[in-house]
């Protein structure tokens, strides 16, 4: 698949490639947990790995295999690697500051205290000028350590919102490949603060 996605894209007017990476924790033992991802393939710069093209662009997949904390290890080479200009490399991780379910869609920013997205900041040599989709999972109730509620798995309900919320993140990057970043922030981030104050205005009822 490389040698078939690299003769395209080389020898082609394609578009420049994008690299997606989703944060989170190996193994099963983290599976379905509020700290994890997609499932891939290849191994490929300490992450699982996969490659194709979504209409004419090239599209890279990972998920880093090293654990949240060192996530960069993986991506920072992966980005070199394809000699990918930061603002092609778009991160997926989890939000403790958002609703469960809910997402947000932006073209730059911090870490937000994420230790993930902090160890990807690292490995650009502190450059924050890469885009990101927050995917809410809400707050641990009452005291509940932080550290103990990303690694508990979803309840029946939670799971829905999560599910429902990644397909809706597939089909806004359709958009964001196609259409470009001014029309898919302007659709999405209107869509999800809506959902957002719904889901507020229900809580409080």
């Amino acid at each position: 698949m490389l040698n078939r996605l690299g003769r395209r894209y080389f020898c082609t007017a394609a578009p420049y490639p994008w690299l997606f990476v989703g944060l989170g924790n190996p193994g099963d033992k983290y599976k379905g947990t509020r700290h994890n991802g997609i499932e891939m393939s290849t191994v490929h710069c300490k992450a699982i790995f996969g490659q194709g093209f979504v209409g004419e662009v090239p599209v890279f997949l990972a998920k880093p295999q090293t654990y949240m904390n060192l996530s960069g290890e993986s991506t920072g080479p992966l980005a070199a690697y394809y000699k990918l200009p930061l603002n092609r490399v778009l991160v997926f991780h989890d939000d403790m500051n958002l609703p469960c379910g809910v997402l947000r869609l932006h073209p730059n920013g911090g870490h937000g205290c994420h230790n993930g997205v902090k160890s990807v900041m690292y490995h650009f040599r502190g450059n924050r000028e890469f885009p990101r989709l927050r995917i809410g999972i809400g707050r641990p109730p009452g005291q509940m350590d932080p550290k103990a509620f990303l690694l508990q798995k979803f309840n029946a309900m939670a799971q829905g919102r999560i599910d429902a919320a990644l397909q809706e993140g597939v089909d806004i990057l359709k958009v964001l490949l196609s259409k470009g970043w001014a029309e898919s922030t302007r659709r999405f981030n209107s869509e999800q603060k809506y959902k957002h104050m719904r889901l507020e205005t229900t809580i409080v009822t």
